[in-house]
């Protein structure tokens, strides 16, 4: 007798909440998606939020932009999908998925009905009764228009999507012939509703919907989580080839061991105070040296991280509510240690709307209030490269702007998945560009697979940035679940790599095997003599 055949596997799609992504990051990362699936990979929903940007489908009238992105300073698009013109902004959940329309009949009307259903389901769930109005793809509240749909297709292969109104800016659409259709409204959530709905309530509904109508079962990962190229990734690397991580440490890695009075004090205070230093949570080999300096860099908003770097200790997890009083206890501990300068840095927030950087401008202030003749430095993530959030950090009263590029564009892959070199480089020169007297920082690590060459080019790209302090230290491995040290770089060659930095032109370069971004971070306002 015949074995019984296997039942199918249910069809199965992951979510992946990039957060709020600049535009062409999208698109890039449609592209990867795409590329996944082809090759045999799960299905993927991309779910975003964008910086203002207008976008025009490939058969659309570009006079339907009546100038808008020249005249209000915003982006713009041409892409291949339907549709006409059109806005993402701020307060906009966008949906991208990417799907195989082999497994939809190759039927794109009834794809296309299908994503309309996601979103009046969605909207019905919040007591707003939507509708289609026939021969104009879309999602109506009466004859308002709340969500519009522009999908793409190539080899039978999904892209573009969905862009559903909760609480945008409207006059960004006023400023243009919206969808290409004259007169049209365009409405929202929150004008219907009043701004009672969040833009996380809705994404969870509409992946709810989104499951239930293309009768799929969904993978959600932590808002912000990284892709797959996280630490299990890292893991897996180091296992096959650990490089040099196992053999021992040469003699001028050997930090001192924590002693003295002013470290044990630091310790109390930041104890007392309960706030959580990097010092300890990135293992930092001059913990002893800092601290007994009563020097200390502060870990803003919890400790735990929305991305899985594979070469950093900080773990990765589910995230905690902001305190509101944590800058003002970190104000008091700088008040208290009699600090001079201040490094204040932060786990990536992707799960926050501007990333975090209200708490770094509310630190900074407080910093300030307490200790009015202390250097405020702020290590900030790349905030997704959402330029408001970024203006908020560099409005405050920060003296230092600190954001690491890490390593070479080569290795963003595997060392940083979840980031991206050009969208770094853009956040140091955009702090630049926005207040020029400001210090602005950079670090990169050295021994994870790079060349001098590359490093090298880095500094370059970093200079023309308008990056005025640069630190280049030695990777070192926390666990073997991390990357692999690939390499013991050289006092000597740290040297010579200090003196081709300072070539560029750069205002201080700190380069040396313990060096991490706030070691002698004092001494960086101050000019290197050549």
């Amino acid at each position: 007798m015949s074995e019984p055949a296997a039942a199918a596997s249910p069809r199965r799609v992951e979510v992946v909440d990039l957060g709020r992504l600049d535009y062409a990051s999208s698109l890039e990362r449609q592209e990867r998606a795409i590329e996944s699936v082809r090759a045999g990979g799960v299905e993927t929903l991309l779910l975003a939020e964008h910086p203002p940007v207008y976008t025009i489908g490939r058969g659309g009238n570009e006079a339907n932009l009546l100038g808008a992105p020249q005249r209000l300073g915003v982006p713009s698009f041409r892409i291949g999908r339907g549709g006409d013109a059109t806005f993402h902004g701020p307060g906009q959940l966008v949906a991208y998925p990417i799907l195989s329309l082999d497994r939809e009949g190759r039927d794109l009307h009834r794809y296309l009905r299908r994503l309309e259903e996601v979103v009046i389901r969605t909207l019905a769930g919040f007591g707003l009764a939507a509708q289609r109005i026939e021969k104009k793809t879309g999602v109506w509240i009466g004859r308002r228009k709340i969500a519009s749909i522009g999908v793409g297709v190539r080899r039978w292969m999904t892209c573009h999507g969905l862009a559903l109104n909760v609480d945008p800016d409207l006059d960004y659409f006023r400023a243009i012939v919206a969808c290409g259709i004259d007169g049209v409204e365009v409405t929202s959530m929150a004008r219907e509703l009043g701004p009672r709905v969040s833009l996380a309530e809705v994404r969870a509904r509409l992946v709810r919907e989104f499951a239930e109508v293309f009768a799929v079962s969904v993978d959600v990962p932590a808002r912000g989580a990284a892709p797959r190229r996280g630490r299990r990734y890292a893991a897996r690397i180091s296992e096959a080839d650990p490089g040099v991580s196992g053999e021992r440490k040469p003699p001028w890695l050997r930090a001192r061991m924590p002693a003295g009075g002013a470290y044990f004090k630091t310790r109390g205070i930041l104890a007392d105070l309960r706030l959580t230093t990097v010092c300890q949570e990135a293992l930092c080999p001059n913990i002893g040296e800092c601290w007994a300096h009563s020097t200390a860099t502060f870990l803003l908003m919890g400790e735990s991280c929305t991305r899985s770097c594979g070469f950093c200790a900080v773990k990765h997890g589910a995230t905690e509510q902001l305190d509101p009083r944590e800058p003002e206890r970190v104000a008091s501990a700088a008040a208290r240690l009699g600090l001079k300068h201040v490094v204040v840095t932060s786990v990536n927030r992707d799960d926050l709307p501007d990333g975090g950087a209200g708490h770094f401008a509310a630190t900074a202030r407080a910093i300030k209030r307490h200790a009015v003749d202390c250097a405020v430095e702020l290590l900030i993530p790349d905030f997704q490269g959402d330029e408001r959030a970024l203006r908020t950090v560099v409005d405050s009263p920060v003296d230092v702007l600190d954001h690491n590029t890490e390593t070479v564009p080569r290795l963003y892959p595997t060392v940083r998945p979840g980031s991206r070199y050009a969208r770094s480089l853009e956040l140091l020169a955009r702090a630049k560009r926005m207040r020029p007297e400001l210090l602005v920082k950079s670090g990169v690590m050295a021994g994870l697979g790079e060349t001098d060459e590359e490093l090298l080019a880095v500094f370059g790209d970093l200079r023309a940035a308008g990056c005025d302090i640069l630190t280049v230290g030695q990777y070192l491995r926390p666990s073997p679940e991390h990357l692999p040290v690939r390499r013991f770089v050289r006092p000597e060659e740290f040297a010579a790599l200090r003196d081709r930095a300072l070539a560029l032109g750069f205002h201080h370069v700190e380069a040396g095997p313990l060096v991490r971004s706030s070691y002698h971070a004092w001494r960086h306002v101050e000019r290197d003599e050549r």
